[in-house]
């Protein structure tokens, strides 16, 4: 397997490459993303059971009650990691690994609620929710969901959800242009 690094905008972009010149990329900010929940938790840990100290009332059960809190944080901030290659997308988390055939995507939405996440759901029926900021930031997992998603389109698989990808690429598009004009000083 041969590595080639390709430099974007903002951070590197690592891209494996294996035979026959398919070739996966990663989300290059996830190892930060989990040490943050990492130390969020930790954090988390450390205050209570010093401040359960420093009051007097610390026990063995209180002792381990704030472990199990501390522990639930760090599940709930876990990110998935996302990966995509020729013809799929997979979003891993700490239990289990959600994939996307994205040739054969038949639809693409934005999720209700609080957080905006991108839901692709495939011919198979896979389904997977993306953060549109992981795409914003990894161009190289960008580009191989938006070209796997015109194949789809082009084959008539992609029934729903044109708008939201298209939405989402102007979104990208703007990002890259204010990263630009920031690094240009031109703002």
């Amino acid at each position: 397997m041969r590595r080639r690094v390709i430099r974007s905008l903002r951070e590197l972009h690592v891209i494996d490459s294996t035979a026959g010149g398919k070739s996966a990329a990663y989300d290059t900010g996830w190892a930060g993303d989990a040490w943050s929940a990492v130390g969020c938790a930790l954090l988390l840990l450390v205050l209570l059971l010093v401040t359960d100290f420093g009051v007097g009332t610390l026990s063995g059960s209180r002792g381990a009650m704030w472990v199990v809190l501390a522990v639930l944080l760090f599940l709930v901030l876990w990110p998935p990691r996302l990966t995509a290659g020729p013809g799929w997308l997979a979003s891993r988390g700490l239990l289990r690994e959600r994939r996307v055939r994205t040739v054969r995507l038949t639809s693409a939405s934005w999720s209700d609620g609080v957080a905006q996440r991108l839901v692709l759901r495939d011919g198979d029926g896979g389904q997977i929710e993306i953060d549109p900021r992981v795409l914003i930031a990894n161009p190289a997992l960008w580009r191989l969901l938006d070209a796997d998603a015109r194949t789809s389109m082009a084959a008539g698989n992609l029934s729903r959800g044109a708008t939201a990808l298209r939405k989402l690429s102007e979104r990208i598009d703007r990002e890259t242009a204010r990263t630009v004009f920031k690094i240009s000083d031109v703002e």
